[in-house]
């Protein structure tokens, strides 16, 4: 597929897709007219790629552990230096306590809902 139809599925912007390609995240075959050509796997991984930016992992570190998270249970990170291991479980404490936060929020929204649905239904006459 070209740029615009992954920037399409991936609700990504173009220039964003460039960069991810310069950065090494994604990689583009070249068509004979010089066009970009992704395959089906880039969707895939723009979206995690998107996520992992959105947890607030640097591209620097996605790079290195995007290789990971093909197959998770065949790890192979011969380089991982123990101060990268450090910021990657960092980088996940910091996620779990967005999780944490995001579900409370979730949860209160939801409770809120819930109350205003049940004071309108009381105040609706029978």
């Amino acid at each position: 597929m070209r740029i615009g139809e992954l920037s399409e599925r991936t609700g990504t912007p173009r220039r964003l897709l460039r960069y991810y390609e310069e950065q090494g995240l994604i990689v583009a075959d070249r068509a004979a007219n010089g066009y970009r050509v992704y395959d089906e796997a880039c969707v895939d991984r723009v979206l995690q790629i998107r996520g992992l930016l959105d947890a607030g992992l640097p591209t620097r570190l996605i790079k290195q552990i995007l290789p990971c998270l093909d197959k998770p249970r065949v790890i192979h990170f011969p380089d991982a230096t123990p101060e990268m291991l450090a910021t990657l479980e960092r980088e996940r404490d910091s996620m779990t306590r967005r999780v944490e936060c995001l579900t409370r929020n979730r949860d209160a929204i939801g409770a809120y809902l819930d109350a205003v649905r049940a004071r309108r239904r009381e105040d609706q006459p029978a």
